[in-house]
Order: C-alpha cells, then sequence, then structure tokens
C-alpha cells in the first residue's frame, strides 16, 4: 500500500475568501511536502484519493477525468505583501528514465472542457506520452451550457483566489495539473513556484523548487 503524500492541517480562522485574517493567522503550518525561505512557506496537499473532491464537487469530478488537484497552502510571515504569479506554477514529471515534462497548470476552463464537454478529443484513460498542455485547438468546439458554467465557476471557487498574499496572513486553494489519472507520477514530482515579488519594493523572492519524493 502505498502512503497518502502529504496531509495538511492548517489550524486557524480561515475566511471565505481563502486568506487567514492577519493576527488570527496559523501558528504552524504542518505538511509533509512543504518549503520555506524569505519569510514563505508553501505546504502541497496532492488530492490523489476521488473523495477529497466530493465537498468542492459534489456531482462532477475533475479527478474522473484524470485531472489532479494541488491544494496549496501558502503562509506569508512578512510585515508586506507578497505577489506571484499563478499562471506560471510548473508541476515537473518524470515519465520514464530519459523524458522530463513540465505541465502548465489548467485554467477553470481548462478543466470544465476536460470534464464536461464529451466531445473534446481526449481520452483521460488512456495513457500517452508525452502528457498533455492545454493550447488552443482549431475547429467548432461542443457547446458550453450551464452545467459547464456552473463547473467550470465551481473550479474557480475552489482555486486560488488571488494573486497576492497579505502580510502576515495565509491563503490556500487548488491548482489543476492534467496527468491522464497517472497518479503515480506524483511520487517523483517536483511543483516549481517561480516569479514572486515583494509588494512595496518589488524585489525579487527565490524559486520555491518542492521535490514531493521528499514527503514524510
Amino acid at each position: 500500500m502505498k502512503k497518502p503524500l502529504a496531509v495538511v492541517v492548517l489550524v486557524g480562522l480561515v475566511l471565505s475568501s481563502g486568506q487567514v485574517a492577519p493576527g488570527q493567522q496559523a501558528q504552524r503550518l504542518r505538511t509533509s511536502i512543504v518549503d520555506a525561505h524569505e519569510g514563505l512557506t508553501i505546504g502541497v496537499d496532492p488530492w490523489t484519493q476521488a473523495g477529497r473532491y466530493k465537498t468542492k464537487f459534489p456531482k462532477k469530478s475533475p479527478f474522473n477525468a484524470g485531472i489532479i488537484a494541488l491544494h496549496l497552502t501558502i503562509r506569508n510571515d512578512n510585515d508586506e505583501g507578497v505577489k506571484l504569479n499563478l499562471s506560471r506554477i510548473r508541476l515537473l514529471v518524470q515519465l520514464d528514465e530519459e523524458n522530463r515534462q513540465e505541465l502548465q497548470t489548467l485554467t477553470a476552463e481548462d478543466v470544465a472542457d476536460t470534464v464536461m464537454l464529451k466531445q473534446n478529443g481526449k481520452d483521460p484513460t488512456a495513457r500517452r506520452s508525452p502528457l498533455p498542455l492545454p493550447f488552443p485547438t482549431g475547429g467548432p468546439k461542443p457547446e458550453r451550457d450551464k452545467n459547464w458554467v456552473e463547473f467550470k465557476e465551481a473550479c474557480q471557487n475552489a482555486g486560488i483566489p488571488s494573486s497576492v498574499v497579505g502580510a502576515h496572513s495565509t491563503m490556500e486553494g487548488l491548482v489543476y495539473f492534467d496527468l491522464r489519472g497517472e497518479i503515480d507520477l506524483l511520487n517523483t514530482a517536483r511543483l516549481y513556484v517561480p516569479d514572486l515579488q515583494r509588494m512595496s519594493t518589488h524585489d525579487p523572492i527565490s524559486y520555491f523548487d518542492i521535490d514531493f519524493k521528499h514527503a514524510d
């Protein structure tokens, strides 16, 4: 039996925006996949079981379409806000000994297309190498109905709510990657979080390169 990759326990008052109120933030961030420097701490909790998705996605689940969500908890202990470029977050996976791939995060629209549109041309159950990267394709698209809109909004609501983590506060949410259901790739994956800077001075903060192999 494989041991779970991570368990995140966040103790504190979490606001509906996904941020912990200043002065009431969690005193500790406990996770088996975590990295910290320059007053910033990032914890990663991969959702690798179908049951993890039921609260956020009671009807349709990204997991059933081969998409894996990573729950990120980002704590800022600095005296000023920190800005991060969410679109530049990458998941680095090792497909085999000589094939390493960098996966982009999926937007809420990407996830909704994969889960809700039956004619999107994807087969989430098929193993393919390399794994897909999200990019626009030509030709007509299947209709995006009200169910698609509702699911897209659910993906947005569950995602990271802002690109700014306030001073002495914590923010949390999901980022999505299309692994085609190949959960084993997470055992040797790395999460790359670049493009971080302090709000007042615009000074850069060193990138995060979080190695899943060191999960406890």
